[in-house]
C-alpha cells in the first residue's frame, strides 16, 4: 500500500490542498491520499483554531465521492498536541509513507519532534509554495520529490479574512464547504474558535 499523508489545520480545506492531493495521487502513484485534520497542532499554539468537528466535516464535505481521496480522524480522536511522527507510528510498518507537504512547512522539518524518524518513515513529497526556493528544501531533505502543479497562492488565514470581510470566497472552497462555512456562520466573528493551549515555543518540543 502506498499511501500519501496530507496533514492540516484545514481551516478551512481548499482548492489549494485538493489540488495538492490529486497531483501527488497520480505522479507519486499512490493508492490513496488520507486527508488527516489536527487535533491540537503544535504548530498553532496560542491561537485560534475551529472546533475539530467542523474542521473534520468541511474535509468530508471536500472529498466527498473523489477517488483515491480518504478522511482519516486518527489525530483528532488522539488526546493532546498532534505531532507528525507519532501519527506516521500509527500506520503499518509495511505500508509506504508519503508525506505530502508545503515547500514552506518542509523548510521547517527540523524543527519538528524527533523530525529524523519522520525522514525516515516517510518520503517527502514538496507542493511549490510562492517565495520558497526548491533549492532550500533540498539542501535540508533527503532525496525530497517535488510535485509539479500549479503553485496556487490560497491560505486558510486568507479565507477566514475574506469571510470576516464580507468578500467572495466561493470559487476557493468547493461548493459544499462554502455553504457550510455559511451556514454555520464560521470565521464571522474574531476571536470565535477555540484557543490551542500547550507549551509557549513554537518549535516542535523533543
Amino acid at each position: 500500500m502506498r499511501t500519501g499523508i496530507l496533514g492540516g489545520t484545514f481551516d478551512p480545506i481548499h482548492i489549494a490542498h485538493l489540488h495538492a492531493g490529486e497531483t501527488a495521487l497520480h505522479q507519486a502513484e499512490l493508492d490513496r491520499v488520507l486527508f488527516i485534520p489536527a487535533g491540537d497542532p503544535w504548530q498553532k499554539l496560542g491561537r485560534r483554531v475551529s472546533a475539530t468537528e467542523h474542521r473534520l466535516e468541511m474535509v468530508r464535505l471536500a472529498t466527498a465521492g473523489v477517488d483515491g481521496f480518504r478522511v482519516d480522524d486518527r489525530e483528532t480522536t488522539r488526546d493532546g498536541l498532534t505531532y507528525t511522527v507519532d501519527t506516521l507510528a500509527t500506520f503499518p510498518e509495511d505500508e509506504e509513507l508519503f508525506l505530502i507537504l508545503g515547500a514552506d512547512a518542509a523548510l521547517r522539518i527540523p524543527t519538528w519532534k524527533r523530525h529524523q524518524e519522520v525522514l525516515d518513515r516517510a518520503t517527502v513529497l514538496v507542493v511549490p509554495r510562492p517565495g520558497t526556493d526548491s533549492t532550500a528544501v533540498a539542501d535540508i531533505l533527503p532525496d525530497p520529490v517535488f510535485l509539479d502543479m500549479a503553485v496556487l497562492e490560497v491560505s486558510g488565514t486568507e479565507i477566514r479574512a475574506m469571510v470576516r470581510n464580507g468578500s467572495a470566497f466561493r470559487f476557493l472552497v468547493t461548493n459544499e464547504v462554502h455553504r457550510y462555512i455559511s451556514e454555520n456562520n464560521l470565521y464571522a466573528e474574531v476571536g470565535g474558535a477555540d484557543m490551542v493551549e500547550g507549551p509557549t515555543s513554537m518549535e516542535e518540543p523533543s
